[in-house]
């Protein structure tokens, strides 16, 4: 056991039915959409939207089913046969309100929770983000098992998913992995000169997807927070924990995207952004 991640002392399912089952949360969102459109050739994705004009959108990679996460009642059978859970669906904004966090990132994380445990899902994957550890000072890297330290209230929400993903697992027996999403964005994005402000916490889409993935098949982990970033020169979290205990690689690095950096070679002059030097971990 790590303050960090917890290993189940067996394989969580054995001889799992392939295709896995995922329920997606949020699946129109702009996550929850890549991911649908990057996995739906791998997994039987059942994917969960609650407002009907989005459903002809996401029936394009799967089954669409309409529910809101703030009403128990009108999503419990979306859970049903479910192997796993990947839960994206929250109020993203950093400025959030807290009448919107609470019916959006609290209840309806809670609710999400409950029906996983309910329905006996194998996994729940949960989307935080860089939000619930943004109070550390900008020199420091963050690693997994460093408390947690929100610097706004959306952070706050995030927090809150993360403590019920624990609880879950160690009380209710339900594999619980949290990912702390950095800057997703597309690599056509990092590659514009004046975006420099994600340099150390870029994301791209297929590196986030391949993490989800990885994630999602993993037999081992009955809890664990990864960092979901690239491979950057630079990271503000890092990334050492998921690479080790899922096999992530990372296609992208920031350095080497931006125009305004490519030239400088930064990967062969200037040593990685890691305030530990842990042995075995890489950024």
């Amino acid at each position: 056991m790590s303050g960090s991640y917890i290993l189940s002392p067996r394989p969580l399912t054995g001889p799992a039915a392939r295709p896995r089952r995922v329920l997606v949360t949020g699946a129109s969102g702009r996550i929850g959409a890549s991911f649908s459109e990057s996995a739906h050739d791998r997994y039987r994705l059942r994917l969960l939207v609650h407002r009907e004009e989005h459903l002809a959108a996401v029936a394009r990679h799967g089954e669409a089913v309409l529910g809101e996460l703030s009403d128990p009642s009108s999503i419990y059978p979306a859970f049903a046969g479910v192997d796993t859970v990947l839960h994206l669906a929250a109020d993203p904004s950093p400025q959030a309100g807290w009448d919107s966090l609470h019916s959006n990132n609290i209840v309806a994380t809670y609710n999400t929770f409950r029906a996983a445990v309910e329905a006996g899902c194998r996994r729940v994957i949960f989307a935080s983000s860089i939000h619930a550890v943004s109070g550390y000072p900008e020199g420091y890297q963050v690693h997994g098992d460093d408390p947690v330290n929100p610097g706004d209230l959306y952070g706050v929400s995030k927090c809150f998913g993360e403590a019920l993903a624990r609880l879950v697992a160690e009380q209710a027996g339900v594999s619980a992995i949290v990912i702390r999403i950095g800057a997703f964005q597309p690599r056509e994005e990092a590659k514009r000169g004046e975006r420099l402000d994600m340099m150390n916490a870029f994301v791209s889409h297929r590196d986030l997807n391949q993490l989800f993935q990885r994630a999602i098949d993993d037999e081992r982990i009955l809890f664990a927070i990864l960092h979901g970033l690239s491979g950057n020169r630079f990271n503000r979290m890092d990334i050492g924990l998921a690479r080790e205990l899922v096999g992530y690689e990372p296609q992208d690095d920031f350095t080497e995207l931006n125009r305004e950096l490519t030239d400088l070679n930064l990967r062969a002059q200037v040593t990685p952004h890691d305030s530990r030097h842990r042995k075995g971990t890489t950024v």
